[in-house]
């Protein structure tokens, strides 16, 4: 299946939820440090108990990165533990330009095997063009993210009145000649995602920042749903995978992706 079949399977059967493994040792249940890859072990609970539920798992690669050799194994691992019907998607945030975005993209979807991948594009199309040359490949592009320093650069307008981050989108569309792009917009940012979600066309987003953040389920689906645009997955890390740190942590995240899941259908079907 292409990434895109994959997206597209989830999310009309009604699977919204991307579960971001952004697993730390530290805040991992105790009992599994006892294995040789503790990690590893957690990744491994978490998808057994969330991949029917799930559209899609998102590697957030600094948890990783850190432990050098050690954690690109872990990666590899993790991502064979994940059924080849559930989107991959590395994040990692990559663009540069020429060869150095070129070697990125070798690594992240040839070497690791990734379906998908997020991108920021303030080094333009030629840093991303090795990504969309991927047809088969989704690359999510950073727009308008959860974080409060988005104001920084995102939200700044420019001379024709948008905002920057309204630029991107309208370029990412301009870029999406192989259907293979996506956006990153954060689910913390409801009253852009109201504003602008016309403009996101066909494209999937993925939005950050519910949970922890403080994005709301209900809000996003809701905006969704009032659109007619089936075509989201919303991603949930901290609030999910550390939804519990005993050693029945793997009941209770089971649990928590199903209550999410039936929130997020309850609103959808009365739409």
């Amino acid at each position: 299946m292409t990434a895109k079949e994959k997206i597209e399977s989830k999310t009309t059967g009604g699977f919204h939820i991307c579960i971001g493994l952004d697993s730390d040792i530290i805040k991992i249940p105790q009992h599994l440090l006892k294995h040789s890859n503790p990690i590893l072990e957690f990744n491994k609970v978490i998808i057994e108990n969330t991949y029917k539920e799930a559209s899609a798992y998102k590697i957030n690669f600094a948890f990783y990165e850190k432990d050098g050799s050690r954690g690109f194994d872990t990666i590899h691992k993790t991502m064979e533990l994940i059924p080849d019907d559930v989107l991959t998607i590395a994040d990692a945030k990559r663009g540069d330009i020429g060869n150095t975005s070129q070697m990125y993209a070798q690594s992240i979807f040839d070497h690791f095997g990734f379906d998908a991948v997020t991108l920021h594009p303030y080094m333009g199309f030629d840093s991303l063009s090795p990504f969309l040359d991927y047809k088969n490949k989704l690359n999510f592009i950073l727009a308008l993210t959860s974080n409060s320093g988005a104001s920084d650069f995102e939200k700044q307008k420019l001379d024709n009145g948008k905002f920057l981050y309204q630029h991107v989108i309208e370029k990412v569309n301009d870029w999406n000649q192989n259907q293979n792009c996506g956006l990153v917009f954060g689910a913390t940012k409801i009253d852009e995602l109201k504003n602008n979600i016309e403009s996101f066309r066909q494209m999937p987003v993925l939005l950050p920042g519910v949970g922890t953040q403080g994005g709301s389920l209900e809000d996003v689906t809701r905006t969704f749903s009032l659109h007619k645009n089936m075509n989201f997955i919303i991603n949930i890390s901290r609030a999910l995978i550390y939804s519990d740190n005993t050693e029945k942590f793997a009941i209770a995240i089971s649990k928590t992706i199903k209550q999410y899941n039936s929130t997020l259908h309850s609103i959808l079907t009365a739409s």
